[in-house]
């Protein structure tokens, strides 16, 4: 057995891995990619649910079903997968042995126990309380259970996570403040803090009233507290596929930062606003007060918004700036033209980039603002618009940085090359159709949740326009396309773990050699100065972003008007 205290420098990415860490960071993304595999045939059952001519299950199957699809995509998968980042963006990129991981192992195993005791808790059947499980349904004990064991394991990873930070920083592994990819991943840590905090306050107690051991919960203190731990767990995804996003344009193009300080300045942002994003869930509940309400739906919210609009501008920007450098100089475009399409690495992130801007991060401004709100309240909108940010914001990212991690983590190459290439083309297109379908229909007040769109069999049917129909055919189509390029990953993953061509793994030592570090732990410049005019493409799709998001916003405003005529 190879000694754990070892480092191995990648002979491709000049990376170095320590051995412990480089094990952890294989389970935790194998756990990942397994949990992603099963929502995948979850989220098939349900599309060919909610797609009208098909109609597949019947309703208590399909609450089941949709009970498990939305914990194992936004949960399970998405924080084992941000794990296995925290563990890289710590232990790696900081050339660090990694803190405790023997600790980190019995995360990893509180993890997975957790996770499988909810899955079945929930195929039995007795636990089809949706994702956010409202007081007072009950779900069975293990249910809430395997919850807690999750989040306990994951919690004791983010510990580990700073352990290693502490580690780095008194063993001198680095020079300066820590790479923004790793302080990225640090706000995501934080935020991860609150978020299961959270909801442990929760779910701790509404474990022991499934028990019998209290009497009550309030179902408005319920949900107040228990989107800070639903919604913030998107907080967390955004500061990881953000991290993400700043790794990948650094390995692809060698990108450095147009200006670190403001992209720090962004992920500060993060943790002191972006949680009270939560607010949209619980507009209309008459526990919470309207001053709190117009904070959270005004000023908070404009605050996160423009740290992701930081975001949004300075990591292409940044490729920009690294492209011109290259020599794609011709008019406005040529550095995006020019850029590296076929590979699945950047044209996953990219669609990714874009997709969250344009599509989760417009509907997410619409949905917070609390009068247009009451438009689009619980209708099939609120997962059009978070599956734009979870799928094609975070889980295409992860994606993207896979094809990267193959090669470099586990030392295989890649299998079906030409598939890969496609891949992120047929997920990103096909998931982006299927959140602006979703979006369509939620407009016309196609229902959220409801097994049955037409209500058929019940006192009071309800017949939606035609166009209703069509845009929920649509969204079955488009959902099926996804669902195709999800396989097409997981093929491509697992075959390439298990079938690909074994790489070489390179030279291992017992501490961290003193190499200059790969470009995505280096440091950018340190504020924009004129390199802020140095990328005019980027700042033309930055002007048809805002002409986008304030016209939608208005027509929004109108058919609010249409919604509330004054006499």
């Amino acid at each position: 057995m190879a000694n754990q205290e070892t480092f191995r420098t990648c002979p491709r990415t000049g990376l170095q891995f320590h051995k412990s860490a480089e094990n952890l960071m294989k389970a935790n993304a194998v756990a990942a990619v397994l949990f992603l595999a099963l929502g995948g045939v979850l989220a098939l059952l349900v599309v060919l649910t909610r797609w009208p001519a098909v109609h597949l299950l019947a309703a208590d199957k399909f609450y089941m079903v949709l009970t498990a699809h939305g914990l194992d995509m936004l949960v399970f998968w998405i924080i084992f997968f941000e794990i296995a980042v925290l563990y890289f963006c710590s232990s790696t990129l900081l050339r660090s042995r990694i803190a405790t991981p023997n600790i980190a192992w019995a995360a990893f195993a509180l993890m997975v126990i957790g996770g499988i005791t909810t899955n079945v808790a929930i195929f039995q059947g007795n636990s089809s309380v949706m994702m956010t499980s409202y007081v007072p349904m009950q779900g069975a004990p293990a249910f809430y259970l395997g919850l807690i064991l999750f989040a306990v394991g994951a919690l004791i990873g983010c510990f580990v996570f700073f352990g290693t930070l502490v580690v780095a920083k008194a063993e001198k592994t680095y020079q300066g403040s820590i790479p923004l990819v790793t302080f990225g991943a640090m706000t995501a840590a934080i935020i991860a803090i609150f978020t299961i905090a959270s909801g442990a306050i929760i779910l701790i107690p509404t474990y022991m009233w499934v028990i019998g051991y209290i009497k009550s919960i309030d179902p408005l203190m319920y949900r107040v507290i228990w989107w800070a731990f639903g919604h913030s767990s998107q907080q967390i995804n955004v500061a990881a596929h953000i991290s993400v996003w700043y790794a990948i344009a650094a390995i692809v193009f060698g990108a450095k930062p147009m200006s670190e300080r403001v992209s720090r300045s962004a992920f500060l942002l993060y943790i002191f606003f972006l949680q009270l994003a939560s607010a949209h869930h619980i507009l209309v509940d008459p526990g919470v007060s309207s001053e709190w309400k117009i904070f959270n739906t005004s000023y908070a919210m404009y605050l996160a918004v423009l740290a992701s609009m930081v975001h949004g501008l300075t990591i292409p920007g940044a490729i920009e700036v690294a492209q011109r450098e290259k020599g794609f100089n011709k008019g406005l475009f040529e550095w995006i033209r020019k850029a590296p399409w076929g590979n699945p690495v950047f044209s996953g992130m990219f669609i990714s980039l874009v997709g969250f801007g344009f599509l989760g991060g417009i509907s997410g401004v619409m949905m917070g603002t609390e009068q247009l709100n009451i438009i689009i309240h619980n209708t099939i909108y609120v997962p059009g618009h978070f599956h734009a940010t979870v799928v094609v914001g975070t889980t295409l990212a992860f994606m993207a940085l896979t094809y990267f991690l193959i090669p470099a983590l586990f030392k295989r190459e890649l299998i079906l090359p030409t598939l890969a290439k496609w891949q992120p083309y047929l997920f990103g297109i096909g998931m982006s159709v299927f959140t602006l379908v979703m979006m369509g229909a939620g407009t016309l007040g196609v229902p959220r949740r409801h097994w049955d769109m037409s209500f058929a069999g019940t006192a009071l049917p309800y017949e939606f326009p035609g166009s209703a129909y069509l845009l929920m055919s649509l969204v079955g189509i488009s959902g099926v396309a996804a669902v195709i390029g999800g396989i097409a990953y997981i093929v491509i993953t697992v075959g390439s773990i298990f079938f690909g061509k074994q790489l070489e793994g390179g030279a291992e030592h017992n501490k961290p050699t003193q190499l200059v570090p790969p470009v995505v732990t280096s440091h950018g410049h340190g504020n924009i100065g004129v390199a802020g005019f140095a990328a005019p493409g980027t700042f033309v799709f930055a002007m048809v972003f805002l002409v986008a998001f304030v016209l939608y916003y208005f027509i929004n405003w109108k058919y609010l008007s249409q919604l509330w005529g004054m006499s």
